[in-house]
Parts: C-alpha cells; sequence; structure tokens
C-alpha cells in the first residue's frame, strides 16, 4: 500500500513538472508563433490527407477525376477548414472579445494582443506557406499570378502582425473576408461534379455574391473607416505596420473588386440562362 501511494505521488510530481514545462516553455509567449506555425502547417497535411482517403471511399467521381483535380479537391478541403476556422475566431476576436473593444483602457488598439489573437495568426502563416508552396509546385493549375501575390502579401500582412503585435485588429478584420472562401470552394465542387445546372448551384451563387458584398466590400468601407476614426493611434506604429495598415488593405479592396465583377458578371449569366 505504501509503494503504491509513493508511486501515485511521483507519478503526479512527473504531471506537475511536465505541465510546468508545458506552459514555460511550448506555451510560452515567445514560442507560439513558431509553435502555431508548424500547428498549422502539420494540420493542412492531415486535412489534405484525410480528404483523399475519406473522398476516395465515399465519393465515387473521386477516382475518375484527373490527378490534378484530385489535388485541387484536396486542396480546397484544406482552404476550407482553415476559412472556417479563422473566420469564426476573427469575428469572435473583432466583434465579441473586449480585446479591441474601445471601452477598454489597457493602451493603443493598434498594440492589443493576446495569446489566442497571436496562436491564430500562426496557424493562417502555416496555412498560407503550405498553399502557396503548392500552387508554385503545380503552377498554374492551382492559381495565378493573383493567387501568388494574395499569399504573399498575407504571408506578410500576417507574420508582421504576430510577431510584433501591432495592427492585429485589423488585420483580423481583413481576415473576415475568409467567410466567402467555403462558398467558392463549394461552387468549384458542385461545378466538378456535374451539378451545373442544379438549384444548388444557382442558390450558392446568390449567396456567394451577398456575402462576397458583406465580407469583402462593405466590411473593407468598415476598415477604412476605423481607420479614421483611431488614426491617431495607427500613425503611431512602425513605417512598416503603417504600410501593411494603409496599403495592404487598399490592394486587397481592388482585388476583392475585379473579383466581385467578375462574380456579378457570373450571376448575371447564370440566371439569365434560367430565364
Amino acid at each position: 500500500m505504501l509503494v503504491s501511494e509513493e508511486s501515485t505521488m511521483a507519478i503526479k510530481a512527473y504531471q506537475d513538472q511536465a505541465e510546468q514545462l508545458l506552459k514555460d516553455y511550448v506555451l510560452a509567449d515567445p514560442f507560439i508563433p513558431y509553435i502555431s506555425i508548424i500547428g498549422g502547417i502539420f494540420a493542412c497535411k492531415m486535412v489534405y490527407d484525410l480528404t483523399q482517403l475519406f473522398s476516395s471511399v465515399y465519393f465515387k467521381s473521386y477516382s475518375s477525376l484527373s490527378k490534378i483535380q484530385r489535388v485541387e479537391w484536396n486542396n480546397r478541403a484544406m482552404s476550407t477548414i482553415h476559412a472556417i476556422f479563422v473566420s469564426v475566431l476573427s469575428l469572435y476576436l473583432v466583434f465579441w472579445s473586449d480585446l479591441f473593444s474601445d471601452h477598454r483602457l489597457a493602451g493603443l488598439v493598434t498594440l492589443r494582443t493576446s495569446p489566442l489573437s497571436t496562436f491564430a495568426l500562426g496557424v493562417s502563416v502555416g496555412y498560407f506557406l503550405a498553399d502557396i508552396g503548392m500552387i508554385f509546385w503545380f503552377y498554374p493549375a492551382l492559381g495565378g499570378l493573383e493567387y501568388v501575390a494574395h499569399h504573399l502579401i498575407s504571408v506578410a500582412s500576417l507574420t508582421y502582425a504576430m510577431l510584433t503585435g501591432e495592427g492585429q485588429l485589423y488585420t483580423y478584420m481583413v481576415l473576415i473576408s475568409e467567410t466567402t472562401t467555403p462558398g467558392i470552394n463549394l461552387r468549384w465542387y458542385l461545378d466538378t461534379a456535374g451539378m451545373k445546372r442544379s438549384r444548388t448551384y444557382l442558390v450558392n451563387g446568390v449567396v456567394i455574391f451577398f456575402s462576397w458584398l458583406v465580407a469583402r466590400i462593405l466590411l473593407f468601407i468598415y476598415l477604412f473607416y476605423h481607420v479614421y476614426l483611431h488614426y491617431d493611434q495607427v500613425s503611431q506604429m512602425h513605417t512598416y505596420g503603417l504600410l501593411l495598415v494603409l496599403v495592404v488593405p487598399v490592394v486587397l479592396s481592388g482585388m476583392n473588386l475585379m473579383w466581385f465583377w467578375k462574380i456579378f458578371k457570373g450571376l448575371k449569366k447564370t440566371l439569365a440562362k434560367r430565364q
């Protein structure tokens, strides 16, 4: 009985030491960015492989696709999971959390950060690195120069906000635009599955149009308005951070408007065919 109690105490002490090491080193603030990036890349690989396994078993049409179509099929699943993850966290941090609230008197809003906000940015950096690696490897099958430019800008902005803590609020405002990604990916799946004439395809087009309008047009207008209201704080950022806050959203807005025009023309064409 005594031996059992001693063993239990030894195991408990070992667990306490392991937990303390985890908190002091693995989950310590300086290590969060790097661990989250690695975790993001690992998660992308896992989702890609699971999608390949799941689709080959449950989707008969998957095996009939070309090699590059199967790659894109798996890649878009990876993209969808990331979009859901980062959209939920972005909406929470920007609109429901008090981290960036104007009512919180805890320093400049442009310098506010937390372990959760830093971790999520790292996961996104990991995703964009994994995705741009695939884009380069299969170029241009998974996307042209506009996708390369979008990903490079995203990696630069996310990495800066993650490592310095500057401008995380505006980074998350931009990341909310990822809410449109699952709809875009679903449209590709429907097209690939031969459901272009289905009602689901039409509804998907309408949903994409309005979600894009809200998340990638109106939200960016709100972002610019927020920067205007808080410019006294924004102006105190470092030069590189200031450029990222003022220039990157403008560039992305231009790309969003270009894609929105294509979405509008596509939806208009689809509706015309149904009349």
